[in-house]
């Protein structure tokens, strides 16, 4: 009798329509309450004497309900658009090879996803937040006889000034917040999913989650993940054009960490948590809730079946 030949592994197909759902949902939840929760979290951020209440009426003080969606267009757009296709194609090449190199699903599927988190950084997210945070922070008063410098001027003058380095300020900070969003998110929301089919009697691995349950293990672990906080509020004032005389020059993530502790002590490194967690479940629930009627409807327009993950 012939030995039992090991399973041959085999590569995730990557599709148009995941590409184009991905685009989708993530262009809808920042052009919705994305972008709002992101610049209120910013704000705190790199202002660390606001309350959350405060913050509000700072940002609706620079323009109103349009305040609050400084940076939407054209940098959320971009970093919307692209970043759900990077992390789909790196993320399934990298769990491929894990898998390959003798890691069991789990672990395999969290350094996928940690992967993938840290080439979104590299490749789309560090300049897209880095604008972003400019636009979220900088003076908006008009120079003496003209008008407040636009978007694409911020960016030509800092590129101008500082190159691609300049553009893409705090990207390792985004690094390190992307792989530990993507790894927490990832285990906090199995591990409270576990919890579910335990309190619901579903321990039967092909017993389903309802979509009510899917959504709230998701928002537990989105909520959740913003215990990374301090890389966040790093990344924010390592980006951020807030006139500051005593911030040190060529700020690194450590010098970064150093500077926040010394003015503001540990509340100070995790301004911004509110709205952050705000924001984690907003994305959560936006994804996993829409995300049927969007599959369905992508395969419509594709004549293909989604399988995107949640």
């Amino acid at each position: 009798m012939s030995p039992q030949q090991p399973a041959v592994l085999e590569k995730k197909p990557i599709s148009f329509s995941n590409i184009l759902l991905g685009a989708g949902l993530n262009l809808s939840e920042v052009t919705t309450l994305g972008q709002p929760l992101e610049v209120v979290k910013t704000t705190m951020a790199a202002h660390r004497n606001l309350s959350f209440v405060s913050a509000i009426k700072h940002v609706w003080s620079r323009g109103g309900i349009f305040g609050f969606y400084q940076g939407l267009i054209p940098w959320a757009w971009i970093e919307a658009s692209t970043k759900g296709a990077v992390l789909l194609f790196v993320s399934a090449e990298a769990e491929y090879q894990f898998k390959v190199l003798g890691l069991n699903n789990f672990t395999a599927g969290i350094m996928g996803g940690v992967t993938g988190g840290v080439a979104q950084a590299y490749l789309t997210m560090g300049f897209c937040t880095c604008m972003k945070t400019v636009e979220i922070t900088k003076h908006k008063a008009a120079s003496a006889g003209g008008v407040p410098q636009s978007s694409w001027g911020a960016f030509k003058d800092i590129y101008h000034k500082e190159g691609i380095r300049g553009i893409n300020k705090g990207v390792n900070a985004v690094a390190i917040r992307q792989m530990t969003n993507w790894g927490s998110r990832f285990g906090l929301s199995r591990l409270v999913e576990e919890g579910i089919r335990k309190v619901t009697g579903k321990t039967n691995p092909e017993d389903r989650l309802s979509a009510l349950e899917k959504i709230a293990a998701s928002a537990v672990g989105g909520g959740l993940s913003a215990w990374n906080q301090p890389i966040e509020v790093i990344r924010v004032e390592m980006q951020s054009k807030k006139e500051d005389p005593n911030r040190p020059k060529n700020l690194t993530v450590g010098k970064a960490f150093k500077y926040i502790y010394q003015s503001n002590g540990i509340k100070g490194l995790y301004r911004g948590v509110t709205p952050r967690i705000g924001l984690g479940v907003w994305q959560t629930v936006f994804m996993v809730g829409f995300g049927d009627m969007a599959r369905e409807f992508i395969g419509k327009l594709t004549g293909e079946k989604p399988a995107a993950k949640h």
